[in-house]
């Protein structure tokens, strides 16, 4: 990450974030060991009809997953994330953006696992863009809906994870 990208992610700014949040119906052992764990992660994560071939894959603070995520069409995108912090059970942060060293629009997330009384989980998935044209950018090609249909399919494979 370039000097420059790694300032803009030191200082959160509400007008460069994106928050999404849902309740998932499973503990929350459950819903972060789905997260953590690298037989599940690759099987439920990306936006409806994508699927994902990893390249390599560490869940562990300063750890990478190299990824591709393969649209319906065919079309590749190249992923990297680098695991920041993991807070068992309750938090992951990570960068996350093309994998490149210097990938100016790479950003932030930090995902909160708070277990509800019922046993259900409300997850919260923030990103904090380097910018707030990038921002912008991301929600315009459809960052937001394609988040909700990631958390769509974390809630389908927990469940598959408890039956």
């Amino acid at each position: 990450m370039t000097s420059s990208a790694n300032a803009a992610l030191s200082q959160w700014a509400l007008d460069r974030e994106i928050v999404l949040s849902r309740i998932i119906a499973a503990r929350r052992e459950t819903v972060f060991a789905a997260w953590t764990d690298p037989e599940h992660l690759p099987r439920w994560f990306g936006p409806a009809g994508f699927t994902i071939e990893s390249k390599e894959i560490d869940i562990r603070v300063g750890g990478v997953w190299r990824f591709d995520m393969i649209a319906p069409d065919g079309r590749r995108f190249i992923n990297r994330m680098t695991f920041r912090r993991i807070e068992r059970p309750t938090l992951i942060e990570f960068d996350h953006g093309t994998d490149s060293d210097d990938d100016p629009a790479q950003f932030r997330t930090t995902l909160t696992f708070d277990e509800q009384s019922d046993g259900k989980t409300v997850i919260t998935l923030r990103q904090l863009h380097p910018t707030k044209a990038r921002r912008d950018a991301v929600i315009g090609f459809g960052a937001v809906e394609y988040g909700y249909q990631t958390l769509d399919k974390l809630a389908r494979h927990v469940e598959a994870m408890r039956t």
